[in-house]
Parts: C-alpha cells; sequence; structure tokens
C-alpha cells in the first residue's frame, strides 16, 4: 500500500515534489515545501511531516531545531499528479521567523502582515538565525542595510571583506589580544556567512561536513581531495 501512494506520484518531472502545507483546524497556508521519496515515505509511515531542504541538501523533520512539528492528517495529489496538499496540526509556529505562516509580507507593497509569535532565535542558534536574516536583507534597501549593501555589490566586495577580516583576525591572534580575537573572529564569521547566502548555501551543510570528518583523520581527508 505505501509502494502505492508512493508510486502515484509522476517522479519522472521531477526528484522534488512541491508540497503546500495547510492548517487543518482553518486551511490556513502554513508554508510551501519539497519531498524526495524518502521525505514522503517517511511522512506516511510516521504521519509527521519530512521534507527535502534544498539549500542543506538533506532530508529534515519539520520542527527538529525548534520542535514546531507538524501531524499530518490527510495527503492529496493534485490532478498532475506532481503536487501534493497536506493538512497537518501545526505544533507551535510554521516560520522559522516565530510567525504562524511563511507567507506574511505583501508583494507589492513590502509590508509585513502578521506579527512574531514565538522568539525562535534560541532555538535555531545564533549561526543558523543569522544566516536566515543575512537571506532575508537580500532584498532590503542597500541604503540602510549594510548586508544589502554588501550583496548588491556582488563577489568582488564580498570575498574582499572576507580576506580583509581574515587578515584582522591573524593580527589579532599574533599579538594574542583575546578580546579583539573574538570581536574579529565574529566579524569573519559574520562575512562568510554573507557569502555563503550569496550562494545559496546553508551553515548546515558546513555542518555536514564537519560531522562526515569526525570519523577520519586530517591527513586521509586531505589525502583524499587530492585524489
Amino acid at each position: 500500500m505505501m509502494q502505492d501512494a508512493l508510486n502515484r506520484v509522476d517522479w519522472e518531472k521531477s526528484e522534488l515534489l512541491p508540497v503546500i502545507i495547510q492548517e487543518v483546524s482553518t486551511n490556513e497556508v502554513l508554508m510551501m515545501a519539497y519531498m524526495n521519496r524518502e521525505a514522503l515515505e517517511l511522512s506516511l509511515s510516521t504521519k509527521v511531516a519530512h521534507y527535502f531542504s534544498r539549500s542543506k541538501q538533506r532530508i529534515w523533520k519539520k520542527g527538529e531545531s525548534s520542535g514546531h512539528t507538524q501531524a499530518i492528517h490527510s495527503f492529496s495529489l493534485d490532478c498532475d499528479n506532481d503536487t501534493l496538499l497536506i493538512k497537518v496540526t501545526q505544533n507551535g509556529v510554521a516560520c522559522h521567523t516565530g510567525r504562524k505562516s511563511c507567507f506574511f509580507t505583501e508583494l507589492e507593497s513590502g509590508e509585513t502582515n502578521s506579527e512574531v509569535q514565538v522568539d525562535t532565535r534560541a532555538a535555531y542558534g545564533v549561526i543558523d538565525t543569522l544566516y536566515h536574516t543575512i537571506q532575508e536583507r537580500k532584498n532590503a534597501d542597500p541604503e540602510t542595510s549594510w548586508t544589502a549593501k554588501l550583496l548588491s555589490k556582488g563577489d568582488n566586495t564580498i570575498l574582499k571583506k572576507v580576506v580583509e577580516e581574515a587578515g584582522e583576525y591573524c593580527f589579532a591572534h599574533k599579538d594574542n589580544d583575546e578580546p579583539e580575537m573574538i570581536y574579529e573572529a565574529a566579524d569573519l564569521t559574520y562575512h562568510m556567512l554573507v557569502a555563503l547566502a550569496s550562494k545559496n548555501i546553508s551553515p548546515d551543510r558546513i555542518k555536514q561536513e564537519l560531522a562526515r570528518r569526525f570519523d577520519m583523520s586530517g591527513i586521509a581527508e586531505k589525502n583524499a581531495r587530492e585524489k
């Protein structure tokens, strides 16, 4: 029965199935995400929403960091067998910003039409929160946002700042100036995240790469890259 359900999806069009998520009690659209075959199988078997993150390049359980999980009540496939609608009970909020729904910005005016309900910064951690904030600044006014200004100027300006901040950290390190090392390391981290965000590379992928190396010596990892 599970395989029959999975086979109803037209996977030949795309390995990623667009999924619209609605709150079961109100039919409010909460978010839109993607499932690959494995994520859909997990969602069907557990009745808890799992998605495939294009930025993280891995399957993720909704709420794995925040605890804001989604209990699935129903799965509905569209007439072309290439888009899914699921109805869920949302535990907490759907959006990483702490809003109930991810759809809170008016397109024409740019105004926000809903308030933050939950402070999610502690749940996601400072690095992920900063990365998401940088992504949001892509649409900000470069005259009022340093992040938007950096992103608008492109790779050369972004990479110049990365090199500059790396150099300033090295000078602080050489001087054994601990407060300055911390300050410059924070600057370097921020500018590295801007560079990653400009290419839509989530810091989660850096964590995955570091985790991959835990069972591999540094020498073996270096030799593997040089082959």
